[in-house]
């Protein structure tokens, strides 16, 4: 067994995930509730509001500016002094941007013709609040204390939003006023997030960074920050591109469709996102130390538990998603969003599947590549986006054009990884679980229906379930599925 299992930091880190996940599918299940029953309801307000959210999310990493990535690159190598130095450098530094950023959108406003000018107002105010929590997320994820910042961010914004469309359902706000209120919910979770990191961390009001720089080269951290910056509203370009093409192109109502379809599909990837949050700097620490042969068996060991939750919650939508969606009042305007949910469910698998590989690349001295590899999936994810949109596919064909980019740009960073580090994150377990899950799925999917749409839901999905991880628990595919299983029987013969 991989020692790295056995440690108290991987207890620890073990903890944090299970509490980041618990707080996500807690956003997730509010969220999942609203898009089945409140967002149909109003499809313009839901397009709209994914459009703001767009713009902010492409607009944050211009006042971050690399500053996040740069507090876990640097970070374990600098003492305590400087570890806060260079935390206050980057709250000084979004503060200028943001200052800058808004000046600009003010002038685009007096001199431009952009029709959509006035939603930039209610972008911004959004983009500077995530600036500041992606910042303080980092260093919260640096004390091993993600979970309450998580839960401040992912919580407060899926009970808000579905308010929100009650109330202009309602009649009781009008429609700007909602957005206007959509957009102090992100200032009031900066505040909060804020007020928590500083309860445990004080980094002082020393803001003269000459020190700092003596310790870290000038050169590299600004090489290093506009690299990662360049990465980063890359990657939100490639993958948040479409709700705005499909915005301008095609329809508020077709946004909102769309973006019901991405918040249904992204409940697979929340066991990810904690994992590769909360492992980052131990990614970061092991490339310093070039601890290569520890961060290959993370790399695969984390790779296969992705898969293995991925799959099992792939193979539910594929089995059972027509059936929950015709048991639902709202079925009608939900049946679009089915395929949708399909083809990016799928793309969600396949990121999880290939592990931290971005991680990995991101803390690296090759961490040129990500923004070589990531420009090159904005130019293909947009030609592709108008592409199939003259070719009259509509939001299928973004769909398609965003699994299309996802599954080439995945591909590109596993070969780069085997080449610079020879690290791969598939080996014969992995390919004997791709295999598991391939026939369960056929197989239970071939099984005759009842003329119950509610029964067809449960007993395919229970099969399947139980099939998959019985034989993936007996094959010892999983590491971690052995241990839970084990810990669980034990803790039920205690109460016995």
């Amino acid at each position: 067994m991989p020692l790295i299992y056995f440690t108290d930091l991987k207890s620890k880190l073990q903890k944090q995930a299970i509490l980041y996940s618990i707080i996500n599918y807690s956003g997730t299940f509010i969220g999942v509730i609203s898009a089945l029953f409140i967002y149909p309801l109003n499809y313009e307000l839901s397009g709209t509001i994914g459009f703001i959210d767009n713009i902010s999310q492409m607009l944050f990493p211009i006042m971050v500016l690399g500053a996040s990535h740069a507090l876990i690159k640097f970070y374990p190598g600098l003492s305590e002094k400087h570890q806060k130095q260079l935390f206050n450098y980057s709250l000084a530094s979004i503060s200028v941007i943001g200052v800058v950023v808004f000046l600009v959108i003010v002038l685009l406003n007096f001199f431009g013709n952009y029709k959509n000018k006035e939603l930039l107002y209610f972008a911004f105010p959004v983009a500077l609040a995530l600036s500041y929590i992606e910042l303080f997320r980092k260093q919260a994820q640096d004390m091993r204390r993600l979970a309450v910042p998580t839960l401040f961010e992912k919580i407060i914004p899926k009970i808000i939003l579905p308010l929100l469309f009650i109330l202009l359902i309602n009649n009781f706000v009008g429609f700007y006023t909602s957005l206007t209120l959509y957009a102090c919910c992100y200032i009031a979770i900066f505040f909060l997030i804020g007020i928590y990191l500083f309860k445990y961390y004080k980094p002082g009001f020393n803001y003269s960074f000459k020190e700092l720089f003596e310790e870290i080269p000038r050169n590299d951290y600004y090489k290093y920050s506009l690299y990662s910056f360049a990465g980063s509203l890359g990657s939100l370009l490639a993958f948040r591109i479409d709700g705005i093409i499909i915005f301008e192109y095609i329809s508020e109502e077709a946004n909102g469709i769309f973006r019901n379809g991405v918040t249904l599909a992204s409940t697979m990837q929340i066991p990810a996102m904690g994992l590769f949050a909360l492992y980052a700097p131990l990614i970061s620490a092991d490339l310093k130390a070039e601890r290569y042969k520890e961060l290959n068996v993370k790399y695969k060991e984390i790779a296969r538990l992705l898969f293995f939750i991925g799959a099992i919650f792939y193979g539910c939508i594929f089995l059972g998603l027509e059936e929950l969606f015709r048991i639902l009042p709202a079925y009608d305007k939900l049946k679009d969003t089915i395929p949708i949910i399909k083809v990016l469910g799928f793309s969600v698998l396949i990121n999880m599947a290939t592990g931290f590989n971005t991680e990995i690349i991101t803390y690296s001295k090759y961490y040129r590549f990500n923004m070589i590899a990531i420009l090159s999936l904005v130019v293909l994810n947009v030609g592709l986006n108008i592409w199939f949109i003259s070719l009259g596919y509509g939001i299928m064909g973004v769909a398609f054009a965003s699994f299309i980019s996802m599954t080439t740009f995945n591909v590109s960073k596993l070969i780069f990884l085997k080449k610079k580090f020879d690290l791969l994150p598939f080996d014969g377990k992995f390919l004997k679980m791709a295999i598991v899950f391939l026939l369960a799925g056929f197989a239970v999917w071939g099984l005759p229906k009842t003329d119950s749409h509610f029964m067809n839901l449960i007993y395919k999905t229970s099969l399947y379930v139980f099939v998959t991880v019985m034989v993936v628990y007996r094959l010892r595919l999983v590491y971690q599925l052995n241990v839970w299983v084990k810990q669980a029987l034990k803790k039920f013969i205690k109460l016995q």
